[in-house]
């Protein structure tokens, strides 16, 4: 370290391999999420934290109540957003100018909340069973608002489960033997969007389709009143008589994976003779679709198969598709097949924002976790389709991240406003300007 005497003059700290450099240490001026201000921009046009915040209702008596819950919603969504995913983070964020600005105006006059607050907030007023429900309508009523500003023709539901590890003892996790872990097991809903329509927490052996009525209903009954086409997706976990039954009385169009049995296989036994001749490097795919009543249904179905021959292997591979849809055959596959970006959605949320970390020891705490999780991977996803310019809609939610919000930023205050000098980056000025022109187009559409 360099001569400590010329801190007084300079105000910063030599280092002698370059003496033109200084270092200072002003955290209180500088941010590293002012991508942010993007996002409560976003969030101001749809009206959503404004929304939510009135929703929830607040226990607390007390005259000396600093924090409204507009606000703590906003830093526990905004946080996850920017990777913080632990109550601990905020020891360093209710300082931070960014999260302050974006929370209000009072905030940036002093702090965010602390972690103590924010703590409560999560695990004693949200928690409560009242908030549990109203969190579930806040994320219902958050992606109604983008799909009707993205006035999509028709709604497409994709549903899948996960694993969540846990390396504790939190209630209701248990050792699930198909992910060879001790883990939840949460199920969520998506729409073609990427919008995540629904999540429910559940412990770590229950089925994979356990629950799927009370987490897809609320959100096809919200759809009927549109007049919108609907659609389902999912795999064979999923593919049960009541699932059928349920989605035709409710006049949804589906496509589910089935698993295979010996009256299938006979159904396409003509076509399970390798074909004569030299195998091609490109596998050769047949499809076959048939009338099927197996013994638990209430009717016949049409289901349709698909075989690949595959170069170098001594038997092709056979899937089964079980749907109501009309269109041909090979058209049923693709569209099924599409169902996949839902567990690329799942790893964005995994991977970006961390929602498999549920560390609350009482099971309420770590659904309220998951929700807010859901929240922020909206928030981001909304910010991903509705507002960044054509060169750069193909980034992930990671990239999102990275390069849009975790711009670094000096802050400087001014008596009559705050100046955020931002860091141009991996996101120059002009293409900021841009995305902050695409939000405030959305102020036009309907909602």
């Amino acid at each position: 370290m360099g001569n400590l005497a010329g801190e007084a003059e300079s105000g910063g700290l030599k280092i002698d391999f370059d003496t033109h450099l200084r270092l200072e240490f002003r955290g209180a001026r500088v941010t590293t999420d002012a991508g942010l201000l993007a996002v409560r921009e976003l969030d101001e046009v749809l009206g959503l934290t404004e929304m939510a915040g009135a929703m929830i209702r607040d226990g607390r008596t007390g005259r000396n109540i600093r924090h409204q819950m507009t606000g703590l919603l906003r830093q526990s969504v905004y946080a996850r957003l920017a990777g913080y995913e632990d109550v601990n983070d905020h020891e360093r964020l209710f300082h931070d100018p960014a999260m302050r600005a974006v929370i209000g105006r009072k905030a940036l006059e002093r702090n965010a909340a602390s972690p103590q607050t924010v703590s409560r907030f999560e695990t004693e007023i949200l928690a409560s069973d009242e908030n549990i429900a109203v969190l579930s309508s806040i994320n219902h009523a958050w992606v109604g608002k983008a799909m009707r500003v993205t006035g999509a023709k028709k709604i497409i539901l994709d549903m899948d489960s996960s694993e969540s590890p846990v390396h504790g003892d939190q209630e209701g996790s248990a050792y699930n033997g198909h992910f060879c872990s001790r883990c939840y097991h949460p199920l969520f809903v998506f729409n073609q969007a990427g919008d995540c329509e629904g999540a429910t927490l559940r412990p770590g052996n229950v089925h994979s389709a356990e629950g799927w009525r009370d987490l897809l209903e609320p959100i096809v009954d919200r759809y009927k009143h549109t007049g919108k086409k609907l659609y389902f997706r999912a795999d064979a976990a999923f593919a049960s008589p009541d699932m059928y039954e349920y989605l035709e009385e409710s006049q949804v169009l589906y496509a589910m994976r089935i698993k295979a049995n010996s009256q299938l296989y006979d159904h396409v036994e003509h076509l399970m003779t390798r074909p004569v001749g030299r195998p091609s490097a490109k596998p050769k795919v047949l499809y076959h679709d048939f009338l099927y009543r197996a013994g638990s249904w209430d009717r016949t179905r049409r289901v349709i198969a698909k075989i690949e021959w595959h170069a170098g292997e001594l038997f092709p591979r056979i899937g089964f598709i079980v749907t109501n849809l009309s269109r041909a055959a090979k058209n049923v596959v693709r569209f099924y097949n599409q169902r996949g970006r839902c567990e690329n959605w799942i790893k964005e949320g995994k991977y970006a924002l961390s929602w498999t970390r549920l560390s609350c020891t009482r099971y309420a705490c770590n659904q309220v976790r998951l929700t807010l999780f859901v929240l922020a991977y909206n928030l981001g996803n909304f910010l991903r389709r509705l507002a960044l310019p054509k060169n750069i809609s193909h980034w992930s939610l990671s990239s999102v991240q990275l390069k849009l919000i975790k711009i670094g930023a000096k802050v400087i205050n001014h008596s009559r406003r705050t100046v955020f000098q931002m860091a141009e980056v991996a996101v120059p000025g002009a293409l900021f300007a841009e995305v902050l022109a695409r939000i405030r187009s959305l102020a036009t559409a309907p909602t």
